[in-house]
């Protein structure tokens, strides 16, 4: 079996080590960095996840500060959210787009202060354009990536494993909203979010000399509550709805056609608004139920209607919970009504599939 060679350029983490021990069988790459991507027997970790706590090394959402006068500025020029409400212990999910309208990234932005931002990357270079964007406008900011490596607690007893780490102010901690903890002597951001469903937080671990205490300190007061180490989990990922950008929308889509445009409604002239505001979604996500066997879901698979091409699958896999193939595809306006039934060439053959009403959780 091949293996993945760190470098400077493929990068680990400071919980790299506690990954290994806990029996890592394979990585992706995400960032530059190693990001697990199965610890132990998939289907296993899906259910665990759902029922108790585990603890994710998501170190590889890189954090860019942005920092400076016109950090709010910036801020306001690459989203066409608005953030002239966002409070200085809020989140935001941030659709982010280039001239053309489309999207470039899907980060969640921590806003510190007025003038300090932090942006936590998907997968992609997304610090260059915003290098490009303040050097072209000459902006007053600094822009870095922080040494700053999240740690997620997810599943529904993270919020008993916390308070037991950080006291019962942590249960007051409201949903994409974060707060400062201290631990062993160090002040920690805890934001209640995370890449999946089943609630939890993401812990901001800045520099790296007490990153395997903390992950240490986690396994050990999460015994009673049966932790264990994961990562996120596609199937319910999928179950969810949760989208990956790179996957299943890229810089060729906008954010109407990722279902995000509940979030285009800034009045700001935001970098690429005119170009957006001219490009109505004629395709869009959609939940799809895909029937029989289908094989690992690593290229796209086309959907059609009549023998005409009317969407593609970008995300697959069985669940267990709902006993059926769930899927995420792009789908044109034609054919995305749910109750369509389509047919999605894999590349072992044909399957019937149906379009749904919404997402399984």
């Amino acid at each position: 079996m091949a293996i993945i060679t760190p470098s400077r350029r493929v990068r680990r983490t400071p919980f790299t080590q506690g990954v290994e021990t806990a029996g890592v069988t394979s990585y992706t790459v995400y960032n530059h960095m190693l990001l697990a991507a199965q610890i132990d027997n998939f289907v296993e970790d899906y259910h665990h996840l759902k029922r108790h706590v585990q603890i994710w090394d998501v170190a590889v959402q890189r954090q860019i500060s942005i920092k400076g006068n016109d950090a709010e500025r910036l801020m306001r020029l690459i989203s066409p959210r608005d953030l002239s409400k966002m409070q200085d212990d809020q989140c935001f999910y941030l659709p982010v787009i280039g001239a053309d309208g489309g999207m470039l990234n899907d980060p969640v932005a921590m806003k510190i202060s007025t003038d300090h931002f932090w942006v936590s990357l998907a997968d992609s270079d997304f610090m260059l354009y915003l290098l490009g964007v303040s050097d072209a406008l000459s902006l007053d900011v600094q822009i870095a990536e922080a040494d700053i490596a999240p740690l997620a607690v997810q599943g529904p007893k993270s919020e008993d494993l916390l308070e037991k780490l950080f006291g019962k102010s942590i249960r007051d901690l409201k949903f994409f909203r974060y707060g400062t903890f201290n631990f062993q002597g160090r002040q920690v951001y805890i934001s209640r979010s995370g890449f999946s469903k089943q609630g939890g937080f993401e812990i901001y671990v800045e520099g790296d000399d007490y990153a395997m205490a903390l992950w240490h300190k986690l396994l050990s007061e999460g015994e009673p509550l049966h932790i264990k180490v994961g990562c996120p989990n596609l199937i319910e990922r999928i179950e969810g709805g949760l989208l990956s950008y790179g996957n299943d929308m890229r810089r060729e889509n906008t954010p109407f056609e990722a279902g995000l445009g509940k979030y285009v409604n800034s009045p700001d002239d935001y970098l690429g608004k005119a170009a957006l505001l001219k490009r109505p979604a004629r395709q869009m996500i959609r939940p799809i139920a895909i029937a029989g066997e289908i094989p690992v879901c690593d290229r796209v698979w086309p959907l059609y209607a009549e023998n005409r091409q009317v969407g593609q699958v970008t995300s697959a896999i069985f669940s267990p919970d709902f006993g059926v193939n769930v899927a995420i595809g792009m789908v044109a306006d034609s054919h995305w009504d749910a109750g369509t039934t389509l047919e999605v060439d894999t590349q072992e053959g044909i399957r019937k599939a149906e379009i749904q009403a919404k997402f399984w959780i």
